[in-house]
């Protein structure tokens, strides 16, 4: 016994300080596509193997659709100019759908890209609008599971998101929001109006990973109806195929900001 205590003692914090202090991103993680336009010639060629037609060639532009997006990498790997990589970035959570548009347009003018991002400090929200505390239910609508294992990974030591006031429950009637997982399947729309109705007002509803934000690659499966937004109102979308613990966070920073204001479309538009 004296060992172990003598261990814990010993033992140094290991609990991260995000949102307050980003961590080093590996270089090996695959966060959202980006275009290179200095590279690009609009051959389209891209597009062709994304899985979930989240990159669509138009008249002139580039479309990509945050929200149906897996990361999957195919489009950088089949990219022949090299136009296309994946970057590091993974805090991409919306309260707009729109939001996770992206229009990349081969045009003679130079706008930047709106990167503005939620500066609200997630514990003074938690305190203003929940009490001092954010209670969440995960609510599985039809997941592979990918995203659960990693939602599971907030409550480990080194995120550890009870120490801002946030805490998973067991009930929805206990619940402030509803973190939804995976795309909503024909068997469980039900089950799933009747948790949202059970939460008690004000209530939050997060769409966690590309296939509750879109249905993903099971948008067109004949037993499932797509996204939860299908279903229910949703307050924040957080992309990924899982998103990272950290863009979990990031999105319930969105959320709680949501009930105060809502974002714009971000359009991006770069010379060729």
């Amino acid at each position: 016994m004296w060992k172990l205590f003598k261990k814990s003692l010993l033992t140094p914090t290991v609990t991260a300080r995000y949102p307050e202090e980003i961590a080093p991103i590996p270089q090996t993680l695959r966060g959202k596509p980006v275009i290179a336009l200095e590279k690009c010639n609009g051959c389209g060629i891209c597009t062709n193997f994304c899985p979930t037609g989240a990159m669509k060639a138009g008249t002139g532009c580039l479309d990509i659709n945050i929200a149906a997006c897996v990361f999957c990498g195919l489009c950088q790997e089949h990219c022949p100019k090299g136009a296309v990589t994946l970057s590091t970035d993974y805090e991409l959570a919306a309260r707009d759908k729109e939001d996770l548009r992206e229009t990349y347009c081969f045009a003679d003018n130079s706008t930047e890209p709106d990167l503005e991002r939620s500066g609200f400090e997630l514990k003074n929200k938690i305190n203003k609008l929940f009490g001092r505390s954010l209670h969440i239910r995960h609510l599985d609508t039809g997941s592979c599971n990918g995203c659960d294992w990693d939602m599971s990974s907030l409550l480990n030591p080194i995120h550890d998101i009870q120490r801002l006031g946030i805490d998973f429950v067991a009930s929805p009637r206990h619940a402030d929001m509803l973190f939804c997982s995976g795309a909503v399947t024909r068997h469980l729309e039900e089950a799933v109006k009747r948790t949202y109705a059970a939460v008690a007002n004000p209530k939050l509803v997060a769409a966690v990973g590309t296939c509750a934000c879109s249905g993903g690659i099971y948008r067109e499966g004949y037993a499932v109806l797509g996204g939860i937004d299908k279903v229910l109102p949703v307050d924040v979308y957080i992309p990924g195929c899982p998103p990272r613990p950290q863009a979990m966070i990031q999105g319930i920073m969105v959320a709680l900001g949501r009930l105060e204001q809502k974002s714009q479309r971000r359009i991006i538009t770069k010379p060729m």
